[in-house]
């Protein structure tokens, strides 16, 4: 398994992640996701080590909790040789206090996910998501705090606005506060956005991106046709949230399949390679809910893409310019800069 540093950070961690966001107990929410209980969650944990991952993600809302108590169990002994990562912002409860990033919650809940996780410390604490109602800088300043208590080591964000990413590394910078390393975001060949002003944020600050669900909820397995695509024993049926054209998804599908079959491959293994040969790409977090998809996914370690089907898979998904994007682009382009003469 090859590895990287996160960003500019000495934070190493294996190319490939495990992502444990289906994992229950016997949650009765969210049954489209959360599947994996605890004898197939742990002989899962334990072929992802074999296999030389050593970034383990989950959250504290992932089946209230339940997801981090079923990591912590399966990683055991093992737990020091691995990136633990956490989140916190969703809701944990129903008092109205129990979610967000404001300073009590982000400590009550640090504490809480060292509980279930049954470590004293959290590698990569993030924040799961944007919290419109509290001061960015109390935000900020209580994940300084958990990393001066040693309760966390590095501090990362998740589903943030570029803008907010920089508000925030300017405001850790000058305060002397502890500074993300890196980003998770969504990305995936149905989910190019981050290209537009996440990824060029993050190179200027030297981030790290990991990214969640490089295959599009299992969109890009190649598994699902129009007429199984809402077949209630998928994830499709309870929980379909990535916005795209579900049409045009189906023709790059295609697509992939002959990419595949020339690389021989599976469409899965093409989706997640793809991603592994984007520069800006530190890690990507595999899912699965059976042994069976995690071997697959595996196999995209050891993938490498031919020039021509990157560049096919590229001219295929390109996404839309958008303003002030496109403006920035044609005044930078030759043919324009030429048309508007010398200035």
């Amino acid at each position: 398994m090859r590895t990287t540093t996160l960003g500019d950070s000495g934070l190493i961690v294996s190319r490939l992640a495990f992502g444990a966001m289906t994992f229950t107990a016997g949650h009765p929410g969210l049954a489209a996701v959360y599947k994996t209980e605890a004898a197939e969650a742990e002989a899962m944990v334990g072929r992802a080590l074999d296999a030389g991952i050593t970034l383990f993600d989950t959250a504290d809302a992932y089946a209230d909790g339940q997801s981090e108590e079923m990591l912590g169990r399966a990683l055991g002994a093992r737990r020091d040789e691995v990136v633990i990562t956490t989140k916190v912002g969703f809701r944990m409860g129903a008092p109205l206090n129990r979610a967000g990033l404001s300073r009590r919650h982000i400590l009550w809940s640090v504490d809480g996910s060292l509980k279930r996780l049954g470590t004293d410390r959290i590698d990569l604490y993030v924040v799961h998501k944007e919290d419109p109602y509290t001061p960015l800088e109390e935000t900020l300043e209580a994940l300084d705090a958990v990393v001066r208590a040693g309760k966390v080591r590095y501090l990362g964000f998740s589903n943030w606005s570029a803008w907010k990413v920089a508000a925030a590394l300017e405001i850790q910078k000058a305060r002397g506060l502890a500074r993300f390393c890196h980003g998770q975001m969504h990305y995936s060949l149905l989910g190019r956005d981050v290209e537009r002003d996440v990824i060029p944020m993050m190179r200027r600050y030297g981030l790290g991106l990991t990214v969640w669900s490089p295959l599009a909820s299992g969109f890009l397995t190649g598994k699902y046709t129009p007429e199984t695509l809402n077949d209630p024993a998928n994830r499709y049926s309870g929980f379909d949230i990535l916005p795209f054209d579900k049409a045009a998804g189906f023709r790059l599908v295609e697509t992939m399949r002959g990419i595949a079959a020339a690389h021989g491959a599976s469409v899965a293994q093409v989706a997640i390679a793809w991603l592994l040969a984007k520069s800006a790409v530190s890690s990507v977090l595999i899912g699965a809910s059976r042994p069976s998809q995690l071997a697959d996914n595996l196999g995209a370690a050891d993938l490498t893409l031919s020039a021509e089907a990157i560049a096919t898979l590229d001219a295929a998904t390109t996404p839309a310019p958008v303003y002030p994007n496109w403006f920035i682009d044609r005044l930078v382009d030759p043919a324009m800069v030429e048309a508007l003469g010398p200035r």
